[in-house]
């Protein structure tokens, strides 16, 4: 059976510029995935293939920047490692959570925290996330970003999108971690999440590699670009594009309900 709607050329000519724009935006803040998941879906995959395919695709780019980040010293190595623990076993049990509960509930939930997010974000403009703050305990740090991993990490693998704007906020204003270590941080956490997640989709057939491998590239390229701006621009756009996809995350789930 053929699952692309259109001939594979337009195919990709709606899925490339899409899933290259949602790299960049995931590198920054996280939530590409409200950009390209609509993408495969626009494109005619079944819906559970355009999961699979876009979790197999984002792990890659997420991969990228997560290596980029790491390079620039960008990143809390203990609590990468720490976060990400609790990130596979989150993203597990909320992938088996998906499949036999209605996600109602968490669209409803979402509704009453999303606008509180994108509310705190914008109003926050003159707050310096650069700032020096005092420093946790390191098992604090750990602890939470073990706790932080294992709870948006099941919401990784039970809905998705905005898992990696959601883990930045927790590092920078819980954790007290620095923006740029805040966004290089959640790269590893939400990798072990894409992994986990990932691995439960390809044992179920669900990825679509005719149409995974070229946008893996684009999603490569887009996860470079954004990892580089972020590291070079630091609070100022970082800030701003959580701001943004906290806005289109509210969109999405109205639209869903």
């Amino acid at each position: 059976m053929n699952l692309l709607t259109y001939s594979y050329p337009v195919t990709l000519l709606i899925l490339c510029p899409l899933v290259f724009l949602a790299g960049i935006v995931d590198s920054i803040a996280g939530g590409g995935g409200i950009i390209s998941l609509p993408a495969y879906i626009f494109a005619g995959l079944p819906i559970h293939i355009s999961y699979g395919t876009n979790k197999f695709v984002n792990g890659c780019g997420t991969l990228c920047a997560s290596v980029n980040y790491l390079k620039n010293g960008c990143v809390n190595i203990k609590a990468a490692v720490s976060g990400a623990g609790g990130a596979l076993l989150g993203s597990a049990a909320g992938a088996h959570l998906a499949l036999v509960l209605s996600p109602k509930a968490l669209h409803i939930c979402l509704l009453i925290i999303l606008p509180v997010v994108a509310l705190v974000m914008i109003c926050s403009k003159k707050k310096d996330y650069s700032a020096v703050r005092p420093e946790l305990p390191k098992n604090v740090v750990l602890l939470g970003t073990f706790g932080a991993g294992l709870v948006v990490g099941c919401y990784d693998g039970f809905f998705g999108p905005g898992t990696g704007m959601f883990l930045t906020l927790i590092l920078s204003s819980l954790l007290r971690f620095e923006i740029v270590k805040a966004s290089g941080t959640t790269k590893l956490i939400n990798l072990a999440s894409n992994v986990g997640s990932t691995v439960m989709y390809f044992s179920a057939g669900k990825i679509l590699f005719l149409a995974a491998v070229p946008c893996l590239i684009c999603s490569v390229a887009g996860n470079f670009l954004g990892s580089r701006l972020a590291i070079k621009n630091g609070a100022k756009i970082i800030r701003p594009i959580i701001a943004v996809v906290s806005v289109l995350l509210i969109v999405h789930v109205i639209a869903k309900i």
